[in-house]
């Protein structure tokens, strides 16, 4: 059964590709780390119009699991990033990217967590949307919250830099 998953994730994968090279998304562009292994992509991010992020290029990996999309994949920056829902390491902290069913912490509903109907389209826009509303409530870097809540232009000032770092990559 585990060869069949994985080929079915595979094949779903290919087509999600096919069909972003075929019909781009403004905000991002997405394509395979590594022509030979589809569970590994490379995304870029473009930093959200009238936002502190607005004029970075923000690169990402996505790591689709192999039963992908009953689970959901990872995406780590890396790009430097200041955010309060990005971990120190890169890894982003949104609902859609938890494991489906209940939160076992009570934070969050069922509906809010990963669904197999979501998209690489479907979940980097939530990223987008993440870099235009950070959610403070519950922070996966919490001194970017804190900065974010109480001291704004501390926080521009370290995007801005993360913002820089960005143009030094391309």
């Amino acid at each position: 059964m585990a060869a069949a998953t994985q080929t079915q994730a595979s094949l779903l994968l290919q087509k999600q590709l096919k069909e972003l090279y075929k019909t781009p998304v403004d905000g991002f562009s997405a394509g395979l780390v590594d022509e030979s292994n589809i569970f590994e992509w490379r995304v870029t991010i473009i930093g959200p119009p009238d936002t502190p992020y607005d004029g970075g290029f923000f690169n990402a990996i996505m790591s689709f699991p192999s039963d992908y999309p009953n689970k959901p994949p990872t995406v780590r920056f890396t790009s430097e990033m200041w955010h309060p829902n990005v971990y120190s390491d890169g890894k982003v902290c949104i609902s859609i990217l938890h494991a489906p069913g209940d939160d076992p912490n009570g934070y969050e509903l069922a509906s809010e967590r990963w669904n197999p109907l979501h998209t690489v389209e479907s979940i980097v826009l939530s990223i987008i949307s993440m870099l235009s509303s950070p959610n403070d409530e519950s922070p996966a870097n919490v001194e970017a919250a804190k900065e974010w809540r109480e001291r704004r232009s501390e926080f521009r000032k370290k995007v801005s830099r993360c913002i820089r770092k960005s143009h030094e990559m391309l």
